[in-house]
């Protein structure tokens, strides 16, 4: 799985999207969930965690400037997303921003969306 933020990273971009974020003008709703406002939270390094080990998924977090072409091509214009990366190599869309924004930063209601997604589609 990879999760793409709609932020840049890299120093400028880490704090534009800070200040933005404090002011009210950028918002990530996968940002809300993954992260407390300096680092990633224990709730959802556990949720990586047992994600890996229980169905054998990884999670790969990318800011909007750090994508690969196929990446982009799966999330350009959609992020935040989360997408699914398929056995055959293709990519698609798991997770849109609307279901995203619904967790309202919550590890526990996102972790409950995916898994009740990947049981359906795995």
């Amino acid at each position: 799985m990879i999760g793409v933020y709609k932020a840049d990273g890299g120093l400028i971009g880490e704090v534009s999207y800070f200040l933005g974020h404090l002011v009210g003008m950028r918002e990530c709703s996968l940002c809300d969930i993954t992260h407390s406002p300096v680092k990633k939270k224990a709730a959802f390094k556990e949720f990586e965690k047992q994600l890996f080990e229980q169905r054998g998924i990884g999670f790969r977090l990318v800011h909007m400037n750090e994508r690969s072409d196929s990446v982009l091509a799966a999330s350009k214009g959609r992020e935040p997303c989360v997408l699914l990366e398929n056995e055959d190599g293709s990519i698609s869309m798991f997770l849109d921003f609307v279901e995203l924004k619904a967790a309202a930063g919550k590890v526990g209601s996102f972790e409950k969306l995916v898994k009740s997604r990947l049981d359906i589609y795995l």
